[in-house]
């Protein structure tokens, strides 16, 4: 049976888990396994940025609280630790490896976590478009390796993307499939290819949304309100972009341009907003105003 058909589940998640980056995503993917039982060991590059991290989580685990969530924040957060030590991951079960796409940072960052894990340890990473047969190539252990590409805002998003790399063992995809649904998310599961599924589709809608916004067909508000009152999107893609990021949006562009063609050739408006900082709500402004 091929790995994307296999019906095989998994329903635990994994007890000891490690996150390697403790920025928005790498927060909310902590946070994610936190709130569902996890010890959880988030590494990161610096004592600020991993003081950062650990406030990122605190803050997403009081938001739950706040929601509903049982329990203590404080009880969820002893099962928390914060370091700058790559071998704090030595017995970690799962690491996802959450840091910017940027293809060499990626490859030297995943050898470094590799070198630290078990024999039976899975490393995971949360790329977005980035190739996973690639990544997996300057691995020792390329079978334990595969895709977990959570969206962000990671607690509000019930999707998580599972990527087959063509080394992937393949009882690897039921084991995902079960930390997912263990999770309380969704799983799809899809072989490696430029950008996936989601952020293939999801870019390729805001590239048009951003040619039509550069032409006047309409304002950012009425395109957007067209996707989401005529297909039913909870977001318009100008502001899903901003949400994202248009730093994060204009990368995955250009690799997608590199590897698929002029279909996906960044807008001169994003490149335009990228280079004076406007990065959308992580700065302040983007296709709206976020101040």
């Amino acid at each position: 049976m091929s790995p994307l058909t296999s019906t095989s589940t998994t329903t635990g998640l994994p007890s000891r888990v490690g996150v390697l980056g403790g920025g928005r995503m790498g927060a909310g993917i902590a946070h994610a396994f936190l709130i569902h039982g996890a010890d959880v060991q988030v590494v990161e590059r610096d004592e600020a940025s991993a003081e950062a991290a650990r406030e990122r989580v605190a803050t997403a685990v009081g938001k739950s609280i706040e929601r509903g969530l049982a329990g203590t924040a404080e009880e969820h957060l002893a099962r928390l630790a914060v370091s700058t030590d790559y071998s704090r991951f030595g017995d970690r079960e799962l690491v996802v490896e959450a840091v910017p796409e940027i293809w060499d940072l990626k490859v030297s960052s995943l050898q470094a976590v590799e070198a630290e894990l078990s024999g039976d340890a899975v490393l995971a990473s949360n790329t977005s478009s980035l190739s996973m047969n690639g990544l997996a190539g300057h691995l020792q252990r390329p079978g334990s390796f595969l895709g977990l590409h959570f969206f962000n805002p990671v607690p509000a998003s019930t999707l998580i993307e599972v990527v087959i790399a063509e080394q992937t063992r393949p009882e690897l995809v039921g084991t995902a499939r079960g930390w997912v649904a263990g999770l309380g998310k969704t799983a799809v599961v899809v072989h490696d290819a430029p950008g996936f599924a989601s952020s293939r589709l999801g870019v390729a809608i805001a590239l048009e949304a951003m040619r039509m916004l550069e032409e006047g067909v309409a304002s950012a508000e009425d395109i957007d309100n067209a996707m989401v009152l005529g297909y039913k999107h909870p977001t318009g893609p100008l502001k899903t972009t901003d949400i994202v990021g248009l730093d994060v949006r204009l990368g995955i562009a250009e690799y997608l341009h590199e590897h698929l063609g002029e279909r996906f050739a960044p807008p001169e408006i994003l490149r335009a907003k990228v280079a004076a900082g406007e990065l959308g709500r992580k700065s302040g402004k983007g296709f709206y105003d976020w101040s």
